[in-house]
């Protein structure tokens, strides 16, 4: 039995606020507790977790306590170990991974392994794949297996084994041969007695659903299980808690929908909204106290996530009342965005706040070229979190070296790096040819390689690829002087197939990937030269390496969730960016929902300030400029709680606050879409368009085409090279 909420609490609950006390003291039963940002979900868990061992209800071993990380579990044990001491020594507390392995080496047998199985990192994995698709004859430059591998992960992680993946949905992978690829990866493992990270759970959740005596020994012997982060929780991870908690139905779980961000690696919001479907007679318990953030940071990111439909719902609040205003600001492009963030985080540093306790959101991972490249000039101390920084990153590093060999042909570092890349027949043993003929005749390895196609030291299918790329090189390197160096690097990037490479990638990151490769044309547009360009990186990658100490972080805001600042930029809240329109082409409401939870996130990330950005103008890969609308997040922030600060002629700035309804009363500031759309301040932004069928257009993913139909907002288009595609009316344009 619970303890009545009107005893005293014990001392390790002092503190706790009236819901967070509710729901560590409701023990027995089905709990979902909706915390939402900076509510106190860790501190709930591990006081809950004490009092179950205080209160005897349980032993260390019959609590299953599941994270998401290591470090988050590290902090749970900590905390526990902190209240009650030795007492939670042999606690099931760990990620899903690790503690599906547990189970899986009790019951490998049942699995087909051995209990000494080898957990095959990701190299690995994939190269079994590629194995397997040469062996099938399958093309790795159509098909990479890591593309395949990742196919096969997404089949993992809804809780599919081969022999339940229908024809459907295999049809377009991998020739229609991506099953028999399955089917023959898991029997390869077992051969291997191996395992991936995908079979711990799937495994365990076979032998559970196959072997009633195995489940339940597992009944018996968990009696409570907590669950932190259900809204990230993918199909698996859900079946499999599922299974578990039909024991005792003593399951509690942590999680926010509002907070929902992972869709694209599997996980489904949807395993939280219908909790009380799954277990009926749950209890719900909300925690809406807000322990981070300022009154009108917290208004306006509820205000925000008001909109969604697929959510519980909930509204924080906080005790501590007033503090700053969000800011919203208008620029002209994004070269004055970053400037006006520069200056504010110097502004900040001046009134004390540490760099460490500044970030810059974005949505985006080419939205950091501009910020890194204002902060080097600044000086200012920085660092990328989640990931490398722009000029470090692997697409970037491959096409400089393209641009440093066409510039410079002596330099081998850059030739070795693209020698094979995209992949042209050039494998290692050439290249070992090719240092042989360089080191013994002194020159550079261009120059051996120019040597070597004119002879016959290679296989004809070798020289003639070596012998195009040579003549590639020459013909770019005569075009130097003559072309627009902006023309000149997208036809490198193009007549080398680098581009091409990435468009035939179906991983996910490969987008990101292309979104980068045009963020780098637009960047070398600035500069008179390519030369005076490759001059740039080199000092800008040498003032980086020299950074130390307090440094500001810069991320996106995928990587930002979980942490907290003082102070947080959110720039680039404009339409085509943010929401990204990848989101809505492939997913539509729900993808828009998600994006909306990701500005949720992203607002409430803040303690102290946050800033949100736009600008009225993007410089776009084609050396054009393209005009912007605001965010439609933005005329969702509510009027009391923001500060609207705007450029003169921009949207929201003087004169127009006169003749503009939504500009005019601040308090209309979150009124409806359509008067934004209306408004006259976003210099040279008309509009859309009325599409009709017949009418040619043009689509930035997909290129030229023609409607075949038009409906509320949505097209259908016949693209020239992509085919058939339905899209949103905001992402073409007329041709």
């Amino acid at each position: 039995m619970d303890v009545p909420l009107s005893d005293s609490p014990p001392g390790y609950m002092r503190g706790l606020n009236p819901p967070q006390l509710d729901a560590v003291r409701t023990l027995d039963g089905p709990l979902l507790v909706l915390a939402g940002a900076g509510t106190g979900k860790t501190r709930v868990l591990t006081t809950r977790i004490a009092h179950l061992l205080v209160q005897r209800k349980a032993f260390p071993g019959q609590i299953l306590a599941v994270t998401f990380t290591n470090k988050a579990a590290a902090e749970m044990r900590g905390r526990v170990g902190a209240i009650i001491g030795d007492t939670a020594e042999g606690m099931w507390l760990g990620t899903f991974h690790a503690l599906a392995a547990r189970i899986l080496r009790r019951h490998a047998e049942l699995a087909g392994l051995r209990s000494n199985f080898t957990i095959l990192d990701q190299d690995d994995q994939i190269r079994l794949v590629k194995q397997l698709l040469q062996a099938e004859g399958i093309d790795d430059k159509r098909w990479p297996a890591r593309v395949v591998h990742g196919v096969l992960e997404r089949w993992k992680d809804r809780g599919l084994t081969p022999q339940r993946v229908t024809a459907d949905m295999s049809a377009d992978v991998a020739n229609g041969r991506a099953v028999d690829i399955y089917a023959q990866y898991q029997d390869r493992l077992k051969t291997l007695n191996a395992a991936d990270f995908g079979d711990l759970l799937l495994h365990t959740l076979t032998i559970f659903q196959n072997e009633p005596t195995v489940l339940a020994e597992y009944h018996r012997k968990f009696k409570y299980i907590l669950v932190d982060e259900y809204q990230d929780t993918n199909v698996a991870q859900y079946l499999w808690l599922r299974i578990l908690a039909q024991g005792h139905r003593n399951i509690c779980c942590v999680g926010d929908d509002d907070q929902s961000i992972y869709g694209w690696r599997g996980a489904e919001v949807g395993n939280i909204l219908r909790f009380e479907q799954d277990f009926p007679g749950a209890k719900v318990v909300r925690l809406e106290q807000n322990y981070r953030s300022s009154e009108h940071i917290l208004s306006a990111a509820s205000a925000l996530i008001a909109h969604n439909k697929g959510r519980l719902g909930k509204t924080l609040w906080t005790a501590d009342k007033g503090g700053e205003k969000v800011v919203v600001k208008s620029v002209w492009d994004g070269e004055e965005e970053a400037r006006f963030v520069g200056e504010e985080i110097e502004a900040r540093q001046r009134e004390g706040i540490a760099l460490s306790q500044i970030a810059v959101l974005v949505r985006a991972g080419f939205q950091t070229r501009e910020f890194e490249e204002r902060f080097v000039t600044l000086g200012l101390p920085y660092r990328v979190v989640g990931g490398p920084r722009f000029y470090e990153r692997q697409e970037i590093r491959d096409a400089i070296a393209y641009f440093r060999v066409t510039v410079q042909p002596d330099d081998d570092l850059a030739f070795e790096r693209i020698f094979n890349v995209p992949k042209r027949g050039l494998g290692e043993a050439a290249l070992r040819t090719l240092r042989a003929h360089a080191n013994a005749r002194r020159i550079s390895l261009h120059a051996a390689a120019q040597d070597l196609a004119a002879s016959d030291e290679f296989k004809p299918a070798a020289r003639r690829a070596l012998t195009r790329l040579v003549e590639d090189f020459a013909r770019w390197r005569a075009a130097l002087d003559t072309a627009e160096h902006p023309d000149l690097v997208r036809a490198i990037l193009d007549e080398s197939g680098y581009t091409a490479m990435w468009q035939a990638d179906k991983s996910p990151e490969a987008p990101g990937r292309l979104e980068n490769l045009k963020e780098l044309v637009g960047a070398i547009e600035e500069f008179d030269a390519l030369p005076a360009f490759l001059e740039h990186v080199s000092l800008v990658m040498e003032n980086v390496e020299q950074a130390s100490g307090e440094m500001a972080s810069l991320m996106t805001l995928h990587a930002a969730k979980g942490l907290e600042f003082d102070v947080v930029f959110l720039p680039g809240w404009e339409e085509g960016l943010f929401p990204h329109p990848r989101a809505l082409d492939e997913k539509g409401e729900e993808g828009l929902e998600e994006e909306r939870r990701l500005a949720h996130v992203g607002l409430t990330r803040a303690r102290k300030r946050a800033f949100v950005t736009f600008a009225a103008n993007r410089r776009m890969y084609n050396n054009t400029w393209q005009s912007s609308l605001p965010s439609r997040f933005v005329s969702e922030l509510p009027g009391a709680d923001v500060d609207v600060q705007a450029e003169t002629g921009l949207w929201g700035s003087g004169a127009d606050f006169a003749d503009d309804p939504f500009a005019r009363r601040p308090r209309d500031f979150g009124a409806r879409r359509g008067t934004l759309l209306e408004a006259k301040a976003v210099a040279g932004v008309r509009p859309a368009p009325e599409f009709a069928p017949g009418m040619r257009v043009f689509h930035e993913k997909f290129g030229y085409g023609r409607i075949v139909a038009a409906e509320a907002g949505k097209l259908e288009v016949e693209f020239e090279h992509t085919g058939p595609k339905k899209v949103m009316d905001s992402f073409v344009r007329k041709a």
